[in-house]
């Protein structure tokens, strides 16, 4: 299956770093269509984003630890076919490589059969603890990128 990114990358960017997550829809999570509600497609990412992060050292924990937040500046979902009732999907997160400072992932919504349910992406900002945006990585979120350059970056 190819693909789809909103993300640029260049031929000598690390592979971008993956981590999936399971669910099944609950049926507080449908809407009075009986398919999943648009909301909760955002927490879905956002749950896959916390695994990746926990997996490679760059989860929110990780940075408050460092005295940086990392507020979302961008979010943005394409519905393509609806989830339902009692059906287990899969949500996976990739972290793409960039230079800026900011984390860039996408997020890619399969059902059983791996049909593309939705995919979107997220752009979060690093700031410090006074909500000022760095323009510089932190120390430990830099060693952490020259692993990842170098192929040396393992999940946890």
């Amino acid at each position: 299956m190819k693909r789809y990114t909103y993300f640029k990358q260049e031929p000598t960017d690390p592979t971008p770093l993956e981590k999936s997550i399971f669910h099944t829809v609950r049926f507080h999570e449908i809407d009075v269509m009986k398919i999943v509600w648009h909301g909760h497609y955002v927490a879905m990412c956002e749950d896959a984003r916390m695994a990746l992060g926990d997996a490679y050292g760059v989860g929110y924990k990780d940075f408050f630890d460092h005295g940086v937040l990392l507020p979302v500046r961008q979010m943005h979902l394409d519905y393509l076919a609806p989830l339902t009732y009692g059906h287990t999907y899969e949500v996976k997160a990739r972290l793409f490589y960039t230079e800026a400072v900011r984390l860039n992932v996408d997020f890619t919504v399969l059902d059983e059969q791996k049909k593309v349910m939705a995919r979107g992406y997220s752009v979060q900002l690093l700031m410090n603890k006074d909500q000022q945006v760095l323009f510089e990585r932190p120390a430990f979120y830099e060693k952490i990128c020259q692993a990842w350059k170098q192929g040396q970056l393992k999940a946890n």
